[in-house]
């Protein structure tokens, strides 16, 4: 298999790791992360500039002809600088859900609208007995004529305090935990009904907890089938995973260099720490556990556009697990090697920390993936 990225991925990746390096210093970040959004609304309307919002995206459904390796590539940055937009939950998350789920009008003025910067969105989908399971879905939408009518609640939606629209799974038929009757509801966050409570998390972002009281929508937002999301919002979570991996093994390369140098400088006994040789093996250890993340990313993304769902999801479980714990191991090395000024809030490397901690726990940590791979069999069966 051939992880040569063409000349046009590349110059995406050096656009970007530019822009990150220019604009987006730790001293920065502290800024946007105090702003009421959360992030730098300016940056949003760069990335939409530079082409990166629409670069996931292909060129008939309003995008740059790109998919999974560019979101890949956007993603590796942005875990190196802890970027705070959302474009994980709006580019990534709500725009795959967009392109399986919408007829091809519909795609085309939605992703052109992200693309240009115009639209926000975050997926209403979580609810409090839901834990990871995906098709567990209590908020119901009753059909009214050809319209429906939602009510019920969600948490934890990500960046859903700033978000323009929510992309909202619902429960047409069927018991909660059914497999089918699920359909998917593009909501104006400004709808009559809706209402919401922003949060910040532990890892410096933002949520909220998103309510909806007959919140009616009419037939033009009802995203695909009005009772076969299921699927089409498995697929959008499985490319978020391989999303996620790219921004984990950005923000594990970043504590790795972090900690390398400040083995070269921080001195004890009148010599740099980075001369005893444990120390010179643990870096070493990072470096490998680095490079299997790094292995795993790029099998993650290559198999994001498999068809078939049950490869597809055994490979992205695989991910997960490698992701997750090569994550915990480089940030727990990271820290320890610091010392106290790891856990400081004005350094970097204990914040890129919490990130990774979260990438772990988003979508199933670890310890789950495991249990999922062992349920579906072997990975290469």
């Amino acid at each position: 298999m051939d992880f040569e990225l063409n000349s046009e991925q590349q110059m995406l990746g050096d656009n970007v790791a530019r822009l990150m390096k220019q604009r987006y210093d730790f001293e920065a970040r502290k800024a946007y992360k105090a702003t009421p959004a959360g992030f730098s609304e300016a940056l949003w309307r760069e990335y939409a500039g530079l082409g990166l919002l629409g670069a996931p995206f292909p060129e008939e459904d309003g995008g740059f002809g790109g998919g999974a390796v560019e979101a890949m590539i956007v993603m590796e940055a942005f875990g190196k600088a802890l970027a705070l937009e959302p474009y994980l939950e709006t580019v990534v998350l709500c725009g795959g859900l967009i392109r399986h789920a919408a007829n091809a009008e519909r795609r085309a003025e939605l992703i052109g609208r992200i693309a240009a910067g115009d639209l926000r969105l975050s997926f209403a989908h979580a609810e409090k007995q839901s834990g990871f399971d995906l098709n567990d879905v209590g908020l119901t939408a009753r059909r009214d004529g050809a319209a429906f009518v939602l009510d019920g609640e969600k948490g934890l939606v990500l960046n859903g305090d700033s978000a323009g629209a929510f992309i909202v799974s619902a429960r047409v038929a069927g018991e909660r935990r059914d497999r089918d009757g699920i359909g998917l509801f593009l909501v104006d966050a400004d709808a009559p009904g809706v209402t919401r409570r922003g949060y910040p998390t532990q890892d410096g972002r933002r949520a909220a907890e998103i309510g909806f009281a007959k919140v009616r929508v009419e037939p033009a937002n009802v995203l695909g089938s009005p009772e076969g999301g299921l699927p089409v919002i498995e697929r959008a979570v499985d490319e978020t995973i391989a999303a996620l991996s790219a921004e984990a093994v950005g923000a594990m390369s970043e504590a790795l260099a972090m900690t390398v140098e400040y083995m070269k400088t921080r001195k004890q006994f009148g010599v740099a720490i980075g001369s005893f040789q444990a120390l010179q093996h643990r870096a070493s250890d990072m470096v490998v556990a680095l490079e299997q993340a790094r292995s795993m990313m790029f099998f993650a993304t290559m198999s994001a556009a498999e068809d078939n769902a049950a490869e597809r999801a055994k490979a992205i479980s695989a991910a997960k697990v490698q992701i997750g714990r090569s994550a915990k191991f480089i940030g727990q090395q990271a820290v320890q090697m610091h010392g106290g000024i790891a856990m400081t809030f004005e350094y970097k490397v204990g914040h890129l920390f919490k990130r990774l901690t979260m990438i772990d726990a988003a979508f199933g940590d670890a310890d789950l993936h495991v249990r999922r791979l062992g349920d579906r069999g072997s990975l290469f069966a």
